[in-house]
């Protein structure tokens, strides 16, 4: 791998996904019962947005493979697209600069290849953002024993429903080399360390990256990675409006007839609360609400990898969200 560069790519936030489905009317519906809304469809690409201004969220492409296509993450600026597309080792295969043309809010981006395992992963730049859309959830009011902060004849009344999607939060891979996929990603972005789980030995396996903005409030991740025997998209996440959204989602997944992967339940390491569902395709899609904030004051917390690392309350961990 190359020397270190003279200084970081900047990531201003993670904007979305991309997935290719050989199924793809199965794959849409499921996206529709998740909770995303339809931006555009171009070709065999069908865009997605959250009820926030990001004009994408997830995309999904009709293929006659099916796999993860990778991530985006927007960078400062046009001149960061630039630079990356020079800097960056070429075992990574980075493409100059080239227009969104198709994606809602446009732009521009650099698609790279990951020097370890070869999984694409992109840089966008220039995306207009939408006017945001009313989720159509209340912010409850929320009575407790010795505290009720719901006037009389006020009742909490909600319909069956998705659960709608905000944004993305952040994605995880399973890497066959942890060292050199860390070695890489903290030294040309800013990626920083939130969480890192070491084995038994004390080698660090698993590591929680948020990004490096200063005295900026980011979220507690939006990139992890654990190392295996083979390289694969763990799952993608989504955070929602609240709680009762996200059980709400839940039970309108189950009722679709759609496979529940582990949740609901708390996490450890970020706070959120989870619910992790397997598309048509097997990948795992996640509803989250309430995680972590974090700015650059906060240190990076060492922990050694056990079950009740991930989750304070809820279902035991699955074996099938441990591959």
């Amino acid at each position: 791998m190359a020397t270190n560069p003279p200084r970081k790519i900047q990531l201003e936030r993670i904007s979305h996904v991309y997935y290719k489905h050989e199924n793809i009317e199965a794959a849409k519906k499921f996206a529709d019962d998740f909770g995303f809304y339809e931006a555009a469809q171009v070709g065999k690409t069908t865009y997605y947005r959250g009820y926030g201004s990001e004009p994408l969220v997830m995309a999904l492409e009709e293929s006659d493979k099916t796999e993860f296509g990778g991530a985006a993450f927007a960078v400062e600026s046009e001149e960061e697209l630039e630079y990356a597309s020079k800097i960056l080792p070429k075992d990574c295969k980075a493409t100059d600069v080239y227009e969104l043309k198709d994606a809602p809010g446009g732009g521009k981006a650099v698609t790279f290849y990951d020097p370890v395992d070869g999984f694409p992963f992109h840089l966008v730049y220039g995306q207009t953002p939408v006017e945001a859309r009313d989720p159509k959830f209340p912010v409850l009011k929320v009575n407790f024993p010795q505290e009720k902060h719901r006037g009389p004849n006020q009742f909490q009344r909600f319909q069956k429903r998705p659960a709608p999607v905000h944004k993305l939060g952040h994605f995880g891979m399973c890497v066959t080399n942890f060292a050199k996929a860390y070695e890489f990603y903290s030294s040309y972005f800013n990626f920083h360390p939130s969480e890192l789980v070491h084995n038994d030995e004390g080698v660090n396996i698993t590591v929680f990256f948020r990004l490096d903005r200063g005295a900026q409030e980011v979220d507690h991740h939006c990139f992890f990675f654990f190392e295996g025997p083979k390289m694969h998209v763990h799952h993608s996440s989504f955070e929602t409006h609240d709680f009762d959204a996200q059980v709400l989602g839940h039970d309108w997944l189950r009722h679709q007839g759609y496979e529940n992967c582990w949740g609901v339940g708390r996490h450890v390491m970020g706070s959120q609360i989870f619910d992790y569902w397997f598309d048509p395709s097997k990948f795992i899609l996640e509803h989250y609400v309430d995680g972590d904030l974090l700015n650059m004051d906060e240190p990076t917390h060492h922990n050694k990898a056990a079950p009740d690392n991930l989750h304070v309350w809820g279902p035991e961990v699955p074996a099938t969200f441990l591959q």
